[in-house]
């Protein structure tokens, strides 16, 4: 009868999906996965290394060993790095009063540049990295080398543009030259770069009250020197800037 032939043509079908599966592969799950075994400090651990509140783990780049000149550097002469790679970041800080988590401004693989005397060295998985916090970070940015297109500054830092003309100009219009005024760094310039702001106690960003082509007067020695692509720029600090132009 047709009904019995239905039946059967099923009865088959499922068989063969029954073989077919037999012989899949089995999927791979993060469960199946082998205990990865790495060296701190000379010291085996198991698994990864895992940063705690708002620190982040900065694979170091390696120290230059040539000069923009071209003269060639060996050892302590290499020029020490103060740039990486993240690996892995902390979960953000939790403010003590509001219990409110403040989100980490970088993600593993982008780059960061941080203060010369800012983090902690530590020798992990065979290479030099550092631990530092997420106010340690001046600039980061996306790709193997930092540009002014593909940097960003974080917080409520604002990136500048600085004036090294050599002279200063009093309110009252009269040019002095940068010995006489006692400030050898410069403390004017543009804006290029303005971070998103920096986060109240409440979960709101504080607005910045300064905008990209602005002109800055900043107080002296307030800002962090950084070279982008050989030209000077400055990373400044919201309450640092004290009038815009």
């Amino acid at each position: 009868p047709r009904k019995n032939r239905t039946t059967m043509k099923v009865a088959l079908s499922l068989a063969l999906l029954s073989s077919a599966s037999a012989f899949a592969p089995t999927p791979f799950t993060t469960r199946q996965q082998i205990s990865l075994q790495v060296e701190l400090e000379g010291r085996e651990i198991e698994g990864a290394l895992v940063p705690c509140t708002n620190f982040i783990l900065v694979k170091v780049a390696e120290a230059e060993d040539q000069t923009e000149g071209g003269i060639i550097l060996s050892g302590r002469a290499k020029q020490k790095k103060t740039e990486g790679v993240v690996v892995s970041i902390g979960p953000g800080r939790t403010h003590q009063e509001s219990g409110i988590t403040f989100p980490m401004p970088v993600s593993p693989g982008e780059g960061v540049l941080y203060g010369k005397y800012d983090g902690t060295e530590l020798d992990y998985d065979g290479c030099k990295h550092t631990l530092i916090r997420d106010t340690d970070i001046m600039v980061k940015y996306s790709g193997d080398k930092m540009t002014l297109e593909n940097c960003d500054v974080t917080s409520d830092s604002v990136l500048v543009k600085v004036n090294r003309s050599g002279e200063e100009e009093m309110a009252s219009g009269l040019l002095i030259a940068s010995s006489a005024s006692g400030n050898s760094k410069p403390s004017t310039g543009k804006i290029v770069k303005v971070g998103p702001g920096r986060m109240a106690q409440n979960g709101e960003m504080i607005h910045m009250d300064v905008a990209v082509g602005d002109e800055i007067k900043f107080r002296d020695f307030a800002g962090n020197d950084v070279s982008i692509e050989r030209e000077d720029y400055a990373v400044v600090r919201m309450p640092d800037i004290l009038a815009k132009f």
